[in-house]
């Protein structure tokens, strides 16, 4: 009989919750939908478009072009703007807690302390920066946004960017579309230095079939780098990190023909000085000629 009973109450407890999942009570709603976001979550939405600059003008402002040239930093005091997009983020592990943009006229990197930056700054998304009250600087004479480090530029809080930014349309469908690696643009590494770029058809200087991305010399920290056929190693390298997602991938070779194999290559072109850093983002980027 107590087992009729304990039975009998355990089917009124599961009716009752059903009731209450089908909204018959006031606490559960049944009319659940997807949040409608009509501002991005994340980001300052107030941030508006007047003041805007090209990356051009600001590479040539007289305020700031002193302190990019000559590897410092400096308070951006004016109340200018960039619209830009993402050329590339962490997505691959090879660009650490920063991410490059840019506009029709240059590229540049932003430097900020916080990890996948990739969940909101996907490759092509549009988004205003405002610039005053942030520090903007050079590393080897690549143009960066950050925070002051040893006198040079680094690393901005990541409370800091989030009031400094506002993403602008939906996320796109695709990237950005790369410029191709050309004389123009290996000739002007100061305009160039920070965008997309693809190198079409080129061969490792080291592959042999064992060799990986990060079998090359070091380069500071957990960077290592490799020389391309056809580039003196003081011109361009292609650097990697060690924590890369495509660090042991072996370099395009035939071990069977014994001949390399040529490949295009994509990444973002930052720049050491006058040496060019060749960049890539992910695996994708390696595309093998066959």
């Amino acid at each position: 009989m107590k087992a009729m009973k304990y039975l009998f109450l355990a089917a009124a407890t599961c009716f009752a919750l059903t009731s209450c999942l089908d909204g018959d009570d006031s606490l559960l709603n049944d009319d659940w939908k997807d949040p409608q976001f009509q501002e991005a979550p994340f980001g300052n939405n107030s941030i508006t478009e007047d003041g805007v600059i090209t990356i051009a003008e600001l590479k040539d402002h007289p305020k700031y072009r002193s302190a990019i040239a000559n590897s410092g930093n400096k308070l951006v005091e004016d109340d200018i703007k960039l619209r830009v997009r993402v050329g590339g983020n962490d997505i691959g592990g090879n660009l650490y807690k920063q991410f490059a943009v840019q506009d029709e006229t240059g590229g540049l990197i932003v430097a900020v302390n916080q990890g996948g930056l990739n969940g909101y700054l996907a490759e092509g998304q549009e988004l205003i920066i405002a610039l005053k009250g942030l520090f903007i600087g050079g590393y080897g004479n690549q143009i960066e946004l950050g925070a002051p480090y040893n006198g040079q530029i680094g690393r901005m809080s990541k409370d800091l960017w989030n009031t400094h930014f506002k993403l602008v349309g939906p996320i796109p469908e695709k990237g950005l579309e790369p410029i191709e690696f050309t004389k123009e643009v290996e000739n002007n590494i100061s305009t160039y230095c920070g965008m997309l770029v693809k190198l079409s058809n080129v061969t490792f200087k080291s592959a042999n079939g064992k060799k990986t991305f990060v079998d090359g010399a070091q380069s500071g920290g957990n960077y290592f780098t490799q020389q391309v056929d056809g580039f003196s190693s003081s011109k361009l390298i292609v650097r990697t990190s060690s924590y890369a997602d495509f660090a042991a991938t072996v370099l395009p070779y035939d071990t069977i023909n014994k001949v390399k194999i040529p490949c295009n290559l994509i990444g973002i072109a930052t720049r050491y000085r006058d040496t060019w850093q060749i960049m890539l983002r992910k695996t994708s980027d390696l595309e093998i000629l066959k």
